[in-house]
């Protein structure tokens, strides 16, 4: 597995820092001797310098005292920084600091106190954040590959449609580079199972069944595309969400009634002596009503009640029997579904 983490940084030249991040080589400021004095000039240098570890004892209060200042974060390079404690809760305004791009690689920040922080598309990876407040922090593309949360404070924490590891296996996939999108869908799906882990140990079921869902379709994409794994995967998908999502049975069965009752419609089916179907000579109520009772002794069938005032003709027998062993199994599999999702 090959892990990597960004933004990167360089100095462009004497007078200016600029760094490398996933939307391509940008410039956080530039450094003018005439405009700034040297020691505010190596202090923003300082910070975005990733040619050293930065290791001094007081760092986090630094770093506290540099975000106080209104200068702006981004692109910090804090790798392998000792952040124990730290406190960047910006609490004289409603927007957090912005540390988007930091590179926060394996950083110390137990307990740190990272309420509102914006973190868009810094590294993460291999960082401690144990029992860290997170509280409505943005994550997104952030590189979460082996991030510590246990205990962490993860309620609100906006995440993304895609984590970073899914967007660039989307990429790999259009450039036809399978190997790469294949290492990068098993990165995804070890993201989003410490997710899951962390958002369980917390009781946030609802996210801990989002982190669940995601995890099991990142591993589907790893199978090949045509084999029988995968497809009957991407069919419990369908179904319910792999025992995520109730409301897609519930679609699956309304479907599957109202289909049928159209088949039923067209190939009859017998009340009494007559024969319930489509009559193109007869006028539009009396077709009406005939789907209508076609609706209805679908919806017998689909829950086996079997009334026995209607009963399959010719080749409706065969739908009949199809849907009622077909309702069966849905209406068990809701109720399975439904459970989990309650006695959470």
């Amino acid at each position: 597995m090959n892990h990597e983490h960004e933004p990167q940084l360089k100095m462009a030249s004497s007078h200016q820092c600029c760094y490398i991040s996933p939307e391509g080589y940008r410039c956080q400021q530039q450094v003018e001797t005439h405009s700034i004095n040297e020691s505010i000039k190596e202090n923003f240098c300082f910070w975005h310098d990733n040619s050293e570890i930065k290791t001094a004892s007081d760092l986090a209060e630094q770093l506290q005292k540099q975000a106080k200042t209104g200068q702006p974060l981004t692109g910090f390079s804090l790798k392998r920084a000792v952040l124990t404690e730290l406190n960047l809760v910006n609490h004289n305004s409603q927007d957090g600091y912005d540390l988007s791009y930091a590179d926060l690689y394996h950083a110390k920040l137990c307990g740190a106190h990272l309420f509102h922080l914006d973190l868009h598309g810094a590294s993460l990876m291999k960082a401690d954040l144990r029992n860290a407040n997170l509280h409505c922090a943005n994550l997104e593309d952030c590189n979460l590959l082996g991030v510590k949360l246990t205990n962490a404070r993860i309620e609100n924490v906006t995440w993304g449609e895609k984590l970073l590891q899914e967007k660039k296996a989307d990429k790999a996939c259009r450039e036809n580079n399978h190997e790469e999108m294949l290492d990068f869908l098993e990165q995804a799906e070890e993201i989003y199972r410490n997710l899951r882990k962390t958002a369980e140990s917390q009781g946030l079921f609802e996210t801990s069944g989002y982190f669940f869902y995601k995890e099991m379709v990142m591993r589907r994409y790893q199978l090949p595309r045509l084999s029988l794994q995968r497809i009957i995967s991407q069919i419990v998908d369908w179904f319910c969400g792999y025992g995520e999502r109730p409301l897609n049975v519930v679609l699956f069965s309304l479907l599957l009634i109202g289909l049928s009752a159209i088949f039923y419609f067209f190939l009859g089916i017998q009340s009494g002596e007559k024969v319930v179907q489509i009559n193109l000579s007869s006028t539009l109520y009396t077709n009406f009503i005939s789907f209508l009772e076609c609706l209805y002794f679908s919806v017998v069938t689909f829950t086996t009640l079997g009334y026995g005032d209607l009963v399959p003709i010719g080749a409706s027998r065969p739908l009949a029997a199809f849907e009622a062993f077909t309702g069966n199994f849905t209406i068990a599999l809701f109720v399975v579904v439904f459970v989990k999702k309650m006695t959470r």
